[in-house]
């Protein structure tokens, strides 16, 4: 049932953001390595800097789901309340 508050109220997959999360972070781990040992500095600067946004989405992500159903309810709990119809 839509209430209409979705862009305000809207959830994200959180288990799969983390799972894709972490293969963000196996690649960009690798990136940053392998471009610092071949020799390109700019490359792995970037995937640095793309590893740490990657993390930082890690952290958040592991912080909801711990938080519990309040931001992974399970399929019986209605994500929002419905709407009133008041004449």
């Amino acid at each position: 049932m839509r209430t209409g508050s979705e862009p305000r109220t809207a959830r994200s997959a959180l288990r799969m953001r983390f799972w894709l999360s972490v293969w963000g972070e196996v690649w960009t781990i690798f990136g940053t390595v392998a471009f610092a040992v071949s020799g390109h500095p700019g490359w792995a600067l970037l995937c640095g800097l793309l590893w740490l946004v990657v993390t930082v989405d890690l952290i958040v992500v592991v912080r909801r789901l711990r938080q519990g159903s309040h931001y992974q309810p399970g399929r019986d709990v209605p994500p929002y309340e419905p709407p009133r119809d008041t004449p």
